[in-house]
């Protein structure tokens, strides 16, 4: 049974379900930000140490981790107008995730992982069932990923909140789908080995889980960075969107100790967008004190 990881609205909540923890990402009121960020491109050549076709149960020196100038292609994302009802919001991020599918699915094939899409999810009950347990739909939880299943319950994206901007759930679902890539690649396998053997609840198992987080917030960013202003629906406003709405979001918020400060979780985000660089998001590499 595999831990699942939830992108949520609000504070922290944590579901036990046969004693498995399970994780949310908390959303706040959108804030503003001085900068933005621009995308770059960059192409991954196949990397040794990777078995075709396996899993890799590294962290710091995972494969996919080493090469610095190994990135997301660009690519053009065509993607529905966003309207605030559920029939659209499912045509959207049905086509936001064949582009996420398209831009990391060349990269980790380049590796040698064993890649397929996740299976995409739309429940529309107060909670719905997953192999890792039955989760609940609230302002908590927006998105959720479990054994490459991805669920997006339109009731919880907190629509009211955040309107008619796309670039805000598609950062969401490229977050979650930075957890696909972690499970794929096995790094999601490794760090919950050493999760589950330092204890979930302990400082070292509080900083794994930080890094996990803060890793998927830098590969939220390097899809968006790759397909903005490429020609497809990604715009520049949906990009600077994006990248002000990740201020909002972290430890601060939440009062909690497992995705990282509010500066932090920006940080990651944007530097995966500026950059596009795989290497530059081994969050298993930083010191503490930029994934605290």
């Amino acid at each position: 049974m595999r831990p699942a990881t939830a992108f949520g609205i609000g504070t922290l909540v944590v579901l036990l379900a046969v004693a498995v923890v399970f994780f949310s990402v908390r959303w706040a009121s959108t804030g503003d930000a001085s900068t933005s960020g621009t995308g770059s491109s960059g192409n991954a050549a196949p990397a040794a140490g990777a078995a075709p076709g396996q899993k890799v149960l590294k962290l710091t020196d995972h494969p996919i981790l080493q090469d610095p100038n190994a990135g997301l292609q660009n690519i053009v994302c065509v993607l529905p107008d966003w309207h605030s009802d559920p029939a659209t919001a499912e045509t959207f991020f049905t086509a936001a995730e064949a582009c996420l599918n398209e831009a990391w699915g060349s990269l980790l094939k380049a590796y040698g992982m064993p890649f397929a899409p996740p299976t995409l999810h739309f429940p529309d009950g107060a909670s719905f069932q997953t192999a890792c347990g039955t989760i609940a739909v609230g302002v908590a939880t927006a998105a959720y990923y479990c054994d490459n299943n991805l669920y997006v319950p339109y009731k919880g994206l907190q629509i009211d909140q955040y309107g008619d901007n796309p670039g805000v759930y598609l950062a969401l679902l490229a977050h979650e789908y930075g957890h696909h890539v972690q499970e794929v690649t096995g790094i999601m396998d490794a760090v919950w080995q050493r999760i589950y053997a330092d204890g979930q609840a302990s400082p070292a198992g509080l900083d794994l889980s930080r890094r996990k987080e803060l890793q998927a917030q830098c590969f939220s960013g390097m899809f968006l960075g790759a397909v903005v202003d490429r020609g497809g629906s990604v715009t520049r406003e949906m990009y600077a969107k994006a990248w002000r709405d990740q201020d909002t979001r972290g430890d601060n918020t939440s009062g909690s100790h497992d995705h990282g400060s509010n500066s932090h979780y920006a940080q990651w985000w944007h530097t995966g967008a500026q950059y596009n660089r795989i290497a530059q998001c081994n969050t298993f590499a930083a010191p503490a004190s930029e994934v605290s």
